[in-house]
């Protein structure tokens, strides 16, 4: 992995990302500090990665920009009318969408619960995988997510002690990013980016 070039954030973007505006998102309460970073998985349809409609537009991305069309897939009807949005998407290959500012309210984590305090997208920062609870992810996947949770760590300190999962604001109703996410792995590599 290089390390040449660091990501960064400014005015709430990352460097490394594609933009791709979301309207699914909003003010986040006054006076919150953004202190926690939520790690999620999705794919669309389901188990199925790098999924496009007719225009040539990633599935996911369709769906945190309101433009899936729920006709596409059966699947997509079970979903259909939900407004929901990530700070970033980051796919099997590494590249990295980012739909939300961090400075904003994304819409990822629904009802939700992290150490006694409700309504985690108030001070969280949300990232989906493209994947599943039932298959590994890429390497580049992790080193990609490790740049990016380094590079949220400089910008908002106090992310650096709260590094979660969906499954574990939302028990029983959520269960990503799976068992097969590798936690350790990706904690090794948020420390070996920090020391360089």
């Amino acid at each position: 992995m290089s390390k040449a070039s660091p990501m960064t954030i400014s005015a709430g973007r990352l460097s490394a990302a594609t933009w791709l505006a979301s309207p699914n998102h909003n003010k986040r309460p006054a006076d919150t500090s953004i202190d926690t970073i939520i790690i999620h998985n999705i794919s669309l349809p389901p188990n199925e990665f790098g999924t496009c409609d007719a225009n040539g537009m990633h599935y996911v991305k369709a769906l945190f920009t309101n433009q899936l069309d729920w006709n596409a897939h059966p699947y997509f009807q079970t979903i259909q009318g939900a407004e929901v949005s990530a700070h970033l998407f980051i796919e099997r290959d590494g590249a990295i969408t980012q739909f939300v500012s961090f400075d904003q309210r994304a819409w990822h984590a629904g009802r939700s619960s992290y150490l006694g305090r409700t309504e985690c997208n108030d001070y969280s920062i949300g990232i989906e995988l493209e994947g599943s609870d039932f298959v590994s992810f890429n390497d580049v996947q992790y080193e990609t997510l490790a740049q990016v949770i380094t590079a949220i760590y400089r910008a908002y300190p106090k992310t650096r002690r709260h590094l979660t999962g969906h499954s574990d604001i939302a028990p029983g109703r959520k269960t990503d990013p799976g068992d097969y996410f590798e936690w350790t792995k990706l904690r090794e590599l948020v420390a070996d980016n920090l020391n360089t």
